[in-house]
């Protein structure tokens, strides 16, 4: 994985067809999709059951991008090898999630994985200033984690705070929540890079019908990139 701050749109499977996981991560990726983000949500840190490792494990042999794992459960860190071994390139974990983000962080790297640390809305930039050096990504969260297909919150300034933060670092900022062809400008415009989209690359598309998912991954990229530049 090499880094750039191109825009990249990481269609999130949650909003996908459950009884169809291979297919539907063949038709977005076909579709232009650069990386494939997974949720992984325990009932306990988020109110939702959704994919453990054996899931993930299972998504992996069909994911030729990049597979962007978001862990929303707490405690993090006695999965971690279980993530790394059902093959995520990525995994993040939430500051909120424990109290040594920094450890969980050098874990993940240990384990052979890109590193993330998630905010959720009413976390501060601030909260990871002292992680960016161990971190590959950060994600913003602009819904509060839990489900699928929620109304964005603003955290626009959030975002231009985190990139001054980071600097020149190789971090990625990603954005999580609400993301539609509307609210994309926003936070590319501060400083995002890279954009979760459920139900705006999924709506009124199916794996017999995959060419909306194209039209729907190219809508949202061309008004963030038009708000990059």
């Amino acid at each position: 994985m090499s880094f750039d701050r191109s825009i990249k749109i990481a269609p999130s499977i949650l909003s996908a067809d459950f009884a169809n996981f291979g297919q539907e991560i063949q038709a977005i990726e076909a579709q232009g999709a650069d990386w494939v983000h997974v949720d992984v949500m325990d009932g306990h840190f988020v109110p939702n059951l959704t994919f453990g490792p054996p899931a993930v494990k299972a998504f992996r042999p069909h994911v030729k991008t990049v597979m962007d794992v978001h862990l929303m459960i707490t405690p993090v860190d006695p999965y971690i090898q279980a993530y790394a071994d059902a093959g995520a390139d990525i995994l993040t974990a939430h500051v909120e999630a424990g109290p040594h983000s920094h450890r969980t962080l050098q874990a993940i790297r240990a384990a052979g994985m890109k590193a993330g640390i998630a905010l959720n809305p009413g976390t501060p930039a601030e909260a990871v200033e002292h992680l960016l050096d161990l971190a590959d990504l950060v994600c913003v969260m602009t819904v509060n984690p839990g489900f699928g297909g929620q109304k964005f919150i603003d955290m626009t300034s959030k975002v231009q705070r985190l990139r001054q933060m980071i600097g020149d670092r190789a971090v990625h900022i990603e954005i999580d929540g609400g993301v539609d062809p509307k609210t994309a400008p926003l936070v590319a415009a501060a400083g995002a890079d890279v954009l979760v989209a459920g139900s705006a690359v999924f709506k009124g598309g199916s794996v017999s019908n995959p060419s909306v998912y194209g039209d729907n991954i190219r809508a949202v990229r061309s008004a963030a990139e038009a708000a990059q530049s």
